[in-house]
């Protein structure tokens, strides 16, 4: 299946549906993409602001998605932990952006062939609309080469 149209179609998937999230802005290299939430009566918490799960899920699993577009079927690419820390209450649309460069891509090939596998950690930032940020997720990422190709 074309990326893109994976990317389209994952807007109806239940959690995404339910939360309200959008994908957007995907690089014709796949290298980056955004995502998006508006803060409506389904996603909201007890006390207004965004639920911390619908903020979580918004990251869930993009940047593992990039790699294994970027890697292809040599790899064997899995999210393997996650944090997220909120730092400000969500109001109104929040948005991540989440990017490889392909300096960084070249690295973690070089990685996992140096090391069997490559666990590392990267961060995204979910953004209010006026630019503060309102959680930080640090997600821990597997990449191994794939023996079985």
């Amino acid at each position: 299946m074309p990326t893109d149209l994976l990317f389209k179609l994952m807007r109806f998937w239940p959690p995404y549906l339910g939360a309200g999230i959008k994908v957007r802005n995907i690089d014709n290299k796949f290298l980056s993409l955004d995502t998006e939430m508006n803060l409506t009566w389904y996603n909201k918490n007890f006390v207004g602001t965004h639920f911390g799960g619908s903020l979580y899920a918004m990251t869930d699993p993009f940047y593992m998605l990039i790699l294994i577009k970027q890697l292809g079927s040599s790899y064997i690419v899995w999210d393997k932990a996650s944090k997220i820390e909120y730092l400000k209450p969500g109001k109104g649309k929040v948005k991540a952006h989440f990017e490889f460069t392909q300096e960084e891509i070249d690295e973690i090939i070089l990685k996992s062939k140096e090391k069997k596998k490559h666990i590392f950690n990267k961060e995204v930032f979910i953004f209010d609309e006026v630019g503060d940020i309102v959680a930080k997720v640090e997600k821990t990422l597997y990449v191994k080469k794939n023996s079985a190709v």
